[in-house]
């Protein structure tokens, strides 16, 4: 680099620099036909003139006023030449005239930061100064940017109508135009915003605002979220073609505010198009549709799963309507019409396929949904509980001679039972309901598949917890472990017999391998009648035979024979006037006991003679061992097989009718099984309440151990919270309350209304 120690005076060198000044300004205004206007040795010596100014000492130190005059060089080229050519420019021409000057501006400011380089390095460093660049850009913004932003932003707003009119638009040009709004703030974009993102979002909200009304007033439901999502579709586009990144969630936001979140009640209830038309009638693209662009908003999908929730209460509420009404027309109320459970497991699968696909398993959809069918799913019509409803319907594929279905099927519809039995408050109604089946099945191995009974148990467990199936996981135990007593009876048996002439050998069954007993566990089991009754010697003998063995095995357990679970193979053989007939009845072991009594009899029994010959006790209550009986000779002799006469004829047992053997008995079947009316009920409601107040008593005096103190309203509401298998009235949690402080677990506070204290 050449230097010099003479003193330059400001003028001469300044006369040295501006030569290449004026050139770079000409070729601004021509046009730049070479990539390099000025070559190695031209661009040094302007450099080094600036340096030579800026090395000499004071007071010739030029540095201030070359920085001064770097400025003033913008100032009169923006003045007198770029601003009139843009004042001049008309509307078509004037993005073109900025996007070029802006160009201009950006070269002239490269080669004036090269040529005075020296000043950025040292003096503007050293004083704290604007750098040459921001000089530059400062200049152009103050005397050209602000005299004519105003037509800029109108300008381009314009053509981004025109864009959204679907005309074609210069997008590279609205792009570079934009670049300018932002290279004015200099490493801001406060200058994008205030000059030009907050008057398009303003002319953008008054465009979409007009649009949505349009829409509302004139297309349906589906139409309008159609064009409101390509409206949001567009505007995506439009930012990521010529705006910036930072507006794209700003216009988003007023298109959501206008289009969906102004007309969002309007749209979901429209008449013959809103959400209750596109759910009656499966429209599942819109449905989806339409919960993408809720959940835009904020808790914009509340609404709609509002809707949601009473669509599918309404439905259900009618599939209980129809029930009721069928009930009243028919008079016929049976568990065994599984119709009504049916349409509920297919209303709702159907639903739960919709909150799965169309809405993404959403919890404020499943929750709509699960609160809608609990309304239902609870609402008990005629004299049958759902519960009880939904239990029966189980039986009805579980058990031996119900609806045929695959493993696969059975396991599939144990799982939509399981899920409609989460909707129920009652829970502990259909566990009471489910086991007393259960046992049915177990009991007269009725049962079509241990597996199936197995997973529907583990299904219960899953949602409800061990406790819920402790009983049932213990009657299944309690058959597998019967199954070793049986084995260990019968080899006990066998040796008896071997020891027949000892004395003190304990007495054997009559009836060998033939006869089984199933060993039930009390707590188990539902509560059975029981009750002592006189049977038949050989009956007798293997009740004698099996007890002595039991006792020698678990001489810390009691039996009690349950006789009405009984079953047992009776041969009748009926002599006609060529053959004789023989028949093989399956009957209960009430049921045989009574049959032996003709067995023996050749004549006609009374009522009383039945009666007093099987000496049936129950108790104290003589009434139901009178029913008792009733209910067995109304099954031998008033059922579809009639094996006794009744006389006189007729379809009710009385206390003064007589009964024969029927020596005209004919049937196609030679084995036949003789159903007798059941003893117990399907559940013992009064049972079922007193479980539910030890429940809730329990429930109360744990919180109130936590507490200690207590408000009545809170204590209730706790006490609803914790009581998952079933749903207490608050009128129960109250009678609950009272009957602790009587027994001195709480008190009420003294100086506190509605207050409860824990007694330690």
């Amino acid at each position: 680099m050449a230097t010099t120690t003479a003193i330059i005076p400001f003028d001469e060198g300044w006369s040295k620099i501006l030569p290449y000044l004026d050139r770079l300004i000409s070729l601004l205004k021509t046009g730049f036909q070479d990539d390099r206007p000025f070559n190695p040795k031209s661009y040094m010596e302007v450099y080094t003139s600036v340096y030579n100014m800026c090395t000499q000492r004071q007071p010739h130190n030029w540095s201030e006023r070359l920085y001064d005059r770097h400025g003033r060089v913008f100032k009169e080229y923006l003045r007198g030449t770029a601003l009139p050519e843009m004042e001049k420019s008309d509307a078509q021409s004037l993005l073109l005239q900025l996007n070029r000057h802006w160009g201009n501006h950006t070269i002239m400011n490269n080669w004036m930061k090269k040529f005075f380089t020296y000043l950025d390095r040292f003096y503007v460093l050293h004083h704290t100064l604007p750098s040459l660049d921001a000089v530059g850009t400062e200049s152009f913004r103050a005397e050209l940017y602000e005299k004519i932003k105003g037509r800029v932003t109108t300008e381009v707003l314009g053509q981004v109508l025109e864009d959204r009119s679907g005309k074609k638009v210069d997008s590279s040009l609205l792009k570079s135009v934009v670049a300018v709004f932002e290279a004015m703030g200099m490493g801001s974009l406060n200058v994008y915003q205030t000059d030009f993102e907050e008057p398009f979002l303003k002319t953008t909200r008054e465009y979409y605002k007009a649009r949505g009304s349009e829409w509302a007033s004139s297309d349906d439901t589906p139409s309008f979220l159609i064009k409101a999502e390509q409206a949001l579709e567009s505007e995506v586009k439009r930012v990521n073609n010529y705006l910036i990144g930072m507006t794209e969630s700003k216009v988003l936001k007023v298109l959501e505010e206008e289009l969906l979140q102004e007309h969002q009640l309007a749209l979901l209830n429209k008449e013959g198009s809103g959400c209750h038309a596109l759910l009656d009638n499966q429209k599942h693209e819109h449905l989806s549709r339409m919960f993408r662009l809720f959940s835009r908003l904020h808790e914009g999908l509340v609404p709609m799963a509002n809707c949601v929730k009473e669509h599918i209460e309404v439905k259900g509420l009618g599939i209980v309507s129809d029930r009721e009404n069928s009930i009243r027309e028919s008079g016929k109320d049976s568990t065994s019409d599984h119709l009504f459970v049916q349409e509920l497991i297919h209303m709702h699968a159907k639903f739960n396929a919709v909150v799965v696909q169309q809405f993404n398993s959403n919890p404020l959809f499943q929750k709509a949904m699960k609160d809608a069918f609990e309304v239902f799913v609870n609402r008990d019509v005629g004299k049958h509980t759902n519960a009880e409803m939904l239990a029966s319907y189980c039986d009805g594929f579980l058990k031996t001679g119900g609806e045929r279905m695959t493993e696969k099927q059975v396991e599939e519809e144990l799982g939509k039972v399981v899920q409609l039995f989460g909707y129920l408050q009652d829970k502990d109604l259909f566990e009471e309901i489910y086991r007393n089946l259960l046992a049915k099945r177990l009991l007269n191995d009725r049962s079509a598949s241990d597996d199936a009974e197995k997973s529907m148990i583990s299904k219960l467990k899953l949602r409800c917890g061990a406790q819920f199936t402790q009983k049932m996981e213990g009657m299944i135990s309690d058959l597998a472990i019967g199954k070793d007593h049986l084995e260990k009876f019968r080899k006990a048996d066998a040796d008896a017999k071997k020891k027949k002439d000892d004395p003190k050998a304990p007495p054997t069954s009559p009836l060998g391998d033939s006869f089984s007993v199933q060993v039930l566990t009390t707590g188990f089991w539902p509560t059975y009648v029981t009750m002592d009754m006189t049977l038949s010697k050989s009956m007798q003998s293997c009740i004698d035979a099996f007890q002595a063995y039991y006792q020698a095995d678990s001489n810390h357990r009691k039996l009690k024979w349950v006789y009405s679970l009984g079953s047992s193979n009776v041969r009748m053989s009926i002599k006609g006037a060529t053959k004789t007939s023989n028949y093989e009845l399956v009957v209960s072991t009430l049921q045989a006991a009574a049959l032996h009594l003709f067995h023996e009899s050749e004549e006609a029994l009374s009522f009383e003679d039945v009666a007093v010959s099987l000496n049936l006790k129950t108790g104290a209550d003589i009434a139901l061992a009178t029913s008792i009986v009733k209910k067995i000779l109304h099954s031998l002799s008033c059922g579809k097989y009639k094996v006794l006469v009744k006389m006189p004829a007729g379809k009710t047992i009385r206390e003064t009718d007589s009964f024969a053997v029927n020596s005209k008995f004919k049937s196609k079947q030679t084995r036949i099984r003789i159903p007798m009316a059941s003893l117990e009920h399907s559940h013992n409601a009064k049972k079922i309440d007193e479980d539910r107040t030890h429940t809730i008593e329990a429930a109360i005096v744990r919180i109130m151990k936590t507490r200690k103190e207590m408000q009545h309203t809170l204590l209730v509401s706790e006490v609803v919270q914790q009581l998952i298998f079933f749903k207490p009235a608050p009128k129960a949690v109250k009678r609950c309350i009272e009957t602790l402080i009587d027994r001195e677990y709480l008190e009420r506070h003294e100086t506190l209304v509605g207050h409860y204290r824990y007694l330690a």
